[in-house]
Formats: C-alpha cells, sequence, structure tokens
C-alpha cells in the first residue's frame, strides 16, 4: 500500500526516506533515519520495531544486507512484511514478502533502495530509480528524493489512490541552527495529491531553512538599500539606530528568515519575499 525510496546522499552525509501511500500519515509509520548510521522504510503489514532495531544493527556495522536478513529471519510475519535499508556504505538492500499484494517487489543500487507494494505496476520503481539516478548527485538529497517521489507517483503510484506523503533527511549538525541533525522531517498526511503538496512544503522549507548561496548575495547599498529601507518601513521595520541591517534582521526573524540573514547583504529569496510582503 506504499512506494518509498531510501538512500544516501553522495558524500556519505546524509541519509533519508521519501514515501507516498494511500493510507493515513504514513510519515508516521513507514520511514526512521540516523544521522551517522543509515536508513530505513518499513511498509506493506509494517512491522516498526524493525525502524530501532534495523537503526541499532547498522550502528554496529551490519551491512544493508545483513540488516534485512536479521530483521526478517526473527520476523514470524516477514510473508507480510516489505523493507527497504540503506547504510553509511554500499549498496541499499529491500525484502518483499511473498504475501505482499501485487504489485509488489523492489530495486536496488549504490546508496539506495526503492520498494512498493499494491502498486499500479512495476514501472512504478523502474520510473523511482531512473529519476534518482539521474538527478544531480550534488544537489541536496531532499531534492533527490523528492524528484524519486514524483516519478512513482507521476507513474501510477498505488493503484488504490492517494492519501498521505512524507520527506525524512538527517545529516550531522545540518538541522535547524547546526544545533541538531534533522535536515528535513516534513509530513502530508491527509490530501488528495500528498505528493505535490510535500513539494509545496519542501519549497517552503527550502525558503526558511536553507543557508543563503554566497555568490548569489546582493550587496545593500544604493538604490537597492534604498528600496529595502523603503518596503522594510512600509511593514512598520523603519531603520533606526541600528541602521537598516537591524532593521532587516528584526523583519526577517518575524518572517522565520533568520537562516538567511547576512548583515550588509540581502538574499534573492529575502528580496523577493520582501517585495511580495509589501506590495
Amino acid at each position: 500500500m506504499t512506494f518509498s525510496i531510501v538512500a544516501r546522499s553522495a558524500d556519505g552525509s546524509a541519509f533519508g526516506v521519501a514515501v507516498a501511500s494511500k493510507f493515513l500519515a504514513v510519515g508516521a509509520m513507514v520511514p526512521a533515519a540516523q544521522a551517522g548510521v543509515g536508513a530505513i522504510a518499513t511498509q506493506a503489514y509494517a512491522n516498526l520495531a524493525y525502524r530501532p532495531q534495523g537503526l541499532a544493527l547498522l550502528a554496529t556495522g551490519v551491512s544493508a544486507a545483513g540488516v534485512v536478513a536479521a530483521l526478517t529471519a526473527a520476523d514470524d510475519g516477514r510473508v507480510q512484511r516489505q523493507l527497504g535499508v540503506v547504510g553509511a556504505s554500499g549498496e541499499g538492500a529491500t525484502f518483499t514478502g511473498a504475501g505482499c499484494h501485487p504489485w509488489a517487489g523492489g530495486v536496488t543500487g549504490d546508496g539506495y533502495a526503492i520498494q512498493g507494494n499494491i502498486l499500479a505496476g512495476p514501472q512504478v520503481v523502474e520510473r523511482m530509480q531512473e529519476a534518482f539516478c539521474a538527478s544531480d548527485p550534488q544537489a541536496p538529497l531532499h531534492r533527490r528524493l523528492y524528484a524519486a517521489l514524483l516519478a512513482g507517483d507521476r507513474a501510477g503510484g498505488d493503484r488504490r489512490g492517494r492519501q498521505s506523503a512524507a520527506l525524512l533527511v538527517v545529516a550531522p549538525g545540518q538541522g535547524y541552527g547546526g544545533t541538531g541533525d534533522v535536515v528535513a522531517d516534513l509530513r502530508v498526511d491527509d490530501h488528495p495529491d500528498p505528493v505535490v503538496e510535500l513539494g509545496r512544503l519542501l519549497d517552503l522549507h527550502s525558503l526558511v531553512f536553507d543557508k543563503p548561496d554566497p555568490a548569489t548575495l546582493l550587496p545593500l547599498t544604493g538604490e537597492l538599500a534604498e528600496e529595502v529601507a523603503r518596503r522594510l518601513a512600509t511593514l512598520g521595520f523603519r531603520p533606526g539606530s541600528g541602521g537598516l541591517d537591524e532593521a532587516l534582521a528584526l523583519w526577517s526573524g518575524i518572517e522565520n528568515l533568520e537562516e538567511r540573514f547576512v548583515p550588509g547583504h540581502i538574499d534573492p529569496r529575502v528580496l523577493d519575499h520582501l517585495r511580495a510582503q509589501s506590495g
């Protein structure tokens, strides 16, 4: 009743899971990931114990294939399980029990595993694999995972329909403000077009949490500084004794854009947002 991808970034620093299903709040059931360790998706008649047990095994150096073998061997209900695992190195591993509803199956490669059950057909996982492998290896892992999930959805996805989708990515110290490991944790629990809605949330997440690209920063001088000051004043953030930087920082904080604030400059995406907010 689900299709998913678990993967590792090209540089090995990040792990993540993207999943969609005709099932309420699939993000609460399927994905698990731990920075520096790996990622897991448990689905079909999901065994939620696979998540902590599998991550614990990965943390001891067991391979993805070894984790799949160990978890399923100890599970009397494995015939109805589906599982995807990726570890710190090597190929991903996938398992589909013989009792999973058709179409069910999966594919693997270096650093990823893709699987699904009750799908429109094998083309779902095939298109997901193509999209992931064709994506830029240097792109953020959450973007690569989403590209694969969207491809699977467009190929027919869950043959029963659509309901929920989720995305989870972790990397050491890459969370908000550098104080955690969760890069992205987004869920669409009940929606008529959940994968598209997940993409909208991912764009918002990028605006709020991504760091600015130093190459694109615009110096706050001349006419641009005057425009920014005027627009901030329109919104009630008139530059005072602290100057334009202080006013911009205050407004950025109110708009949850503090991660993109750079003194003496403005991020083009922040400028676009300011222009939209101030008319």
